[in-house]
């Protein structure tokens, strides 16, 4: 296959845990954070994402989320990589 016919990766990584309270971002044991996976576009992303958190669904302080790697890994982004990751420069 030439680099043409490839269908390009947009990475996406989906994980999640229980948070310390459930409107915040934070992880109450980063060490029973849950790697659901890394998906190759959005839509295989968003069905995992939807997966894991139907089988979630009854407790409010488990959440999911989905990273979009490939805007991490593009320099074309570094705005947001900046932001993301705290780094100004």
């Amino acid at each position: 296959m030439s680099e043409d016919t490839v269908p390009r990766q947009l990475l996406h990584l989906v994980f999640g845990g229980e948070l310390v309270e459930p409107g915040s971002n934070q992880f109450a044991d980063l060490e029973k954070v849950h790697i659901v996976g890394v998906f190759p576009n959005y839509a295989e992303a968003y069905a995992a994402w939807r997966g894991a958190t139907g089988a979630t669904v009854d407790d409010a302080h488990v959440r999911y989320f989905i990273v979009h790697l490939h805007k991490l890994m593009d320099p074309a982004h570094e705005q947001e990589r900046a932001r993301l990751t705290g780094h100004d420069g």
